[in-house]
């Protein structure tokens, strides 16, 4: 059974950083783009960053500068390093997974993702 297995969430002061991990029990984990998104409270899931199966990252505007994703793909896992974080940061952070079949993507997006973490909560306090 497949699980993607997020960690790292926690309370930080305005300022701060954390480092999220999403570990995948995915075969050919290489031929997936990885994403990460956020649920902030009373708010819609969003797409905040992904990286695609060759390696192109991409970030919504309101974390550009601040945040980085990467993947390791000889352990299965991605990551997502915030700094420099915001109150308004502060949701559920889910990863997920999109097969896209190779391992030369440029280019990734939020739809259609195949399998998703159950996530981990960071709070930001102003």
């Amino acid at each position: 059974q497949v699980q993607l297995v997020e960690s790292g969430g926690e309370l930080v002061p305005a300022g701060g950083s954390l480092r999220l991990s999403c570990a995948a029990s995915l075969v050919n984990f290489a031929y997936y783009s990885v994403h990460w998104f956020r649920q902030a409270p009373g708010k819609e899931r969003e797409g905040v960053s992904c990286i695609s199966s060759g390696g192109i990252e991409y970030y919504e505007d309101s974390v550009k500068g601040r945040f980085t994703v990467s993947r390791d793909n000889a352990k299965n896992i991605m990551y997502l390093q915030m700094n420099n974080l915001q109150p308004e940061d502060t949701g559920i952070y889910y990863c997920a997974t999109d097969w896209v079949g190779d391992t030369a993507r440029v280019r990734c997006d939020y739809d259609g993702m195949d399998f998703w973490g159950k996530g981990t909560l960071v709070i930001v306090s102003s």
